[in-house]
C-alpha cells in the first residue's frame, strides 16, 4: 500500500481501535500455486500489549494457504466511501475515494486444540453479546457437543506482525470549510451517504482540531 506521510495511521491505539470496530478481515497469502485469499472474523488479543490477532480457519483453507509456513497479509478495513468533487470548494476537482484499513504481516502461530476452543468461544461471545438472548458456544450440554464435534474442521491461529501498515485517509489534507461540506454530505441522504465515515471523519477532525488549539494557546 502506498503510504503517505499526510494519512499515515501509526498509533498503535488507533490501529487496535481499527480491528476492535471491523472484525471481518481479508487473510491473503502467496502460495506455491500462486496468491489466494480468504475471509473470517478476527479479534483482537487483549491479553497482549502489541497487536495480536486471534481467529479461526476451515478446513482446507488452512492447506489451501499453506498455513503457518510463510507470511502472510491480513487485510482490516474500517470505513470508505466515494468523495465526490461537487462537496469542495475548488474548481477544477476530481473526486476520491477516503478510507481507514491496516495490512498486517507475519507468520501465523498455529493454536493448540484447547487455545483453539477459547478462541472459537470468544469469537462467539464477542458478537452474542449484543443479541437480546445471547447463545453461548458451551451454554448447554448439546451446544457444547456440537461445537466440540465441529472443533475438529477449524485450525486456531494468532498472528503478531511483524510488519503493520495503517493508512488513515479522511481529507486531512483540506480546508476546515471543506471537510465540514464532506461530513455533510455523507452524513446526508444522497447516493454516497455514509454515516459511519461520516462519524470517523468528524472524530479525527475533532482531534486534529484540537491539538491545533492547544498548540496556539501555548
Amino acid at each position: 500500500m502506498r503510504q503517505n506521510p499526510s494519512f499515515a495511521l501509526g498509533d498503535t491505539d488507533e490501529i487496535k481501535r481499527l480491528i476492535r470496530e471491523n472484525p471481518w478481515a481479508t487473510i491473503v497469502s502467496q502460495t506455491a500455486l500462486g496468491p489466494v485469499a480468504s475471509h473470517y472474523p478476527v479479534l483482537l488479543d487483549e491479553s497482549r500489549e502489541d497487536i495480536s490477532i486471534v481467529s479461526h480457519l476451515g478446513k482446507p483453507d488452512d492447506l489451501i494457504h499453506e498455513f503457518g509456513s510463510h507470511e502472510l497479509l491480513v487485510i482490516i478495513q474500517g470505513p470508505h466511501g466515494y468523495i465526490s468533487p461537487g462537496w469542495y470548494d475548488a474548481n477544477p476537482a476530481v473526486p476520491t475515494w477516503n478510507f481507514v484499513v491496516a495490512h498486517l504481516s507475519g507468520v501465523p502461530e498455529i493454536l493448540s486444540d484447547e487455545e483453539n476452543w477459547n478462541v472459537l468461544g470468544r469469537l462467539v461471545d464477542h458478537f452474542e453479546d449484543r443479541m437480546p438472548q445471547p447463545r453461548r458456544m458451551a451454554g448447554t450440554p448439546d451446544n457444547e457437543a456440537y461445537a466440540q464435534r465441529l472443533l475438529s474442521g477449524t485450525v486456531g491461529w494468532r498472528l503478531t506482525p511483524t510488519r503493520t501498515v495503517a493508512k488513515s485517509k479522511l481529507s486531512q489534507n483540506r480546508p476546515v470549510e471543506t471537510v465540514d461540506r464532506i461530513i455533510d454530505g455523507l452524513e446526508g441522504d444522497g447516493a454516497y451517504a455514509s454515516p459511519a465515515l461520516a462519524a470517523e471523519m468528524r472524530r479525527v477532525h475533532e482531534r486534529i482540531r484540537a491539538a491545533k488549539d492547544s498548540s496556539a494557546t501555548r
